[in-house]
């Protein structure tokens, strides 16, 4: 149960899910779990936030951690008051501490806190917020909170349902790309059994990839590379993305071995105008998870990243798409590209797009939602430099990435030119163990990806995080190996070189 503390007070509310009404100290509450809102003294908004006419006075923020943080300074800097929404692990966290008001959504598993539509529903209503910003994970892709939140006469800080819908499946994805022009890999349509897959199999060839038609985060993707290993691949994929996402279609496509992984970061209002803002290589990965990310990528040139940041914003425009997204493609060696998937919510990796561009994507994606027209066209966009991104988890790298969990003894962020931390730690900080292990993100910017690399190695030098394991050991020795150097990376770059970096 969230105690109301020495700042709280108690409010109970019910949610109907047919009506979406909330009524306040009204009989008992069918959410297993008291809401509790914490309210900061009202100020005067911000007059030198540079924003006339946005709609917005209050946002619930329904995430946690770095995002949280990412989203109530965003807020502030245009005059708004941040509302966050916290379970009971995350109610001494930074975010709680930082916003304007918080308000307790129930215990720590997310399924009765983050995931609770009910309960984040009434803290928005309770609060009087206008709009609810998701962040990235949890509900930020889910086109039923973006309906209900419409039905409430929330703003949801996101697309339109239609979008996430359409884009969320990747058959219905790959569609899409292909009506507009962008090239996708040989696929199937979407297949259930073993028995409907079973005449694409010569069709797609090996080796081929199994991949989930709903969800994301690396769920239910395989690779087969033969005929014999298909039937047990295919079952054990959909088992696991029919209990992540309660949908069990699968797809096949075809496999690039050594491809890189790029996307490109698209910008659309309400109003029809769309930008992109370039690309980022996301090809270090673990078990299908980005480990660092970089902006630009050294495989694109100037006349391939518009010709693909073109085509990025065409589709997007044509499926209705508003605020910021992500398309995500394969490139292979000889520079052909290839659709993958649409993220139709902010990434993770943002900042590192920030420090090339200069844009703030958090800002232009509140002041999209609120109906403003895009303050930038593509000729204002211009990409400075090299950035990296580096995610600081509380995971053990020598042993295959092990997740942790325990105190923050000592903290202490790297400074200095060209270095941004995005993070929720303070020393005492308990990590609990109900979330994913995102500690930081450590971003760096220089003029050269050289120069990057060497300020990244500054950065981890000076970044002191003691009482658990982090993975900031494995970044030393990656930035210090020749081959990622030499910038030749791959999406099975880290499981190819997993001995030479240490990981067990």
């Amino acid at each position: 149960m969230c105690g109301p503390g020495r700042a709280f007070s108690a409010v109970r509310c019910q949610v109907d899910y047919r009506s979406w009404w909330a009524v306040l100290g009204v009989g008992e509450s069918p959410i297993p779990d008291m809401v509790y809102l914490r309210r900061r003294p009202i100020e005067a908004p911000n007059a030198a936030c540079g924003v006339a006419h946005l709609m917005f006075k209050k946002i619930l923020i329904a995430n946690r951690g770095e995002i949280a943080l990412r989203v109530i300074r965003a807020c502030h800097e245009l005059g708004i008051r941040a509302v966050v929404a916290h379970s009971e692990a995350d109610r001494d966290s930074l975010p709680v501490r930082m916003a304007d008001e918080s308000v307790c959504i129930g215990p720590g598993q997310s399924s009765k806190s983050y995931l609770n539509i009910p309960n984040l529903i009434s803290a928005a209503l309770l609060s009087g917020c206008e709009a609810i910003h998701p962040g990235y994970g949890f509900l930020s892709e889910n086109a039923g909170f973006a309906e209900i939140c419409a039905e409430c006469n929330l703003t949801f800080v996101g697309p339109p349902a239609a979008a996430i819908n359409r884009m969320g499946d990747k058959v219905e994805a790959r569609a899409a790309a292909r009506e507009t022009g962008l090239p996708v890999l040989p696929g199937t349509p979407i297949l259930r059994t073993v028995g409907e897959a079973e005449p694409y199999l010569d069709v797609i060839g090996f080796p081929m990839i199994l991949k989930a038609v709903a969800g994301g985060g690396g769920r239910g993707i395989r690779p087969v590379q033969s005929r014999s290993e298909f039937t047990h691949l295919f079952t054990t994929a959909q088992s696991e993305v029919r209990e992540a996402f309660q949908d069990d279609g699968i797809y096949l496509e075809r496999y690039l071995g050594r491809a890189r992984h790029i996307e490109i970061q698209v910008l659309c209002d309400s109003h029809g105008h769309g930008i992109h803002l370039g690309e980022r290589n996301c090809s270090l990965q673990r078990r299908r998870q980005k480990v660092l990310e970089e902006a630009p990528s050294n495989a694109l040139d100037r006349g391939l990243r518009d010709e693909i940041g073109h085509l990025a914003v065409k589709t997007a425009l044509a499926i209705g798409y508003q605020g910021v997204g992500t398309m995500e493609f394969l490139l292979d060696d000889q520079g052909r590209y290839y659709f993958m998937e649409m993220n139709t919510r902010l990434q993770v990796e943002h900042p590192i797009t920030e420090l090339v561009t200069g844009v703030d994507l958090v800002r232009q994606q509140i002041l999209v939602a609120s109906g403003e027209h895009l303050e930038l066209q593509q000729g204002d966009v211009h990409i400075s430099g090299h950035a990296l991104e580096m995610r600081i988890c509380a995971e053990d790298a020598d042993h295959d990435f092990r997740p942790v969990t325990g105190d923050v003894v000592e903290y202490l962020p790297p400074g200095g030119p060209g270095v941004r931390v995005d993070s929720h730690l303070f020393r005492g900080y308990s990590v609990p163990p109900h979330y994913d292990s995102l500690l930081s993100k450590l971003c760096v910017w220089a003029s050269t990806r050289e120069l990057a690399i060497e300020r990244a190695h500054r950065a981890l030098d000076e970044y002191v995080i003691e009482g658990l394991t982090t993975t900031i050991p494995f970044f030393k020795r990656l930035l210090h190996y020749g081959p990622y150097r030499d910038g030749d990376l791959y999406t099975n770059f880290l499981a190819d070189h997993a001995a030479q970096l240490g990981i067990g």
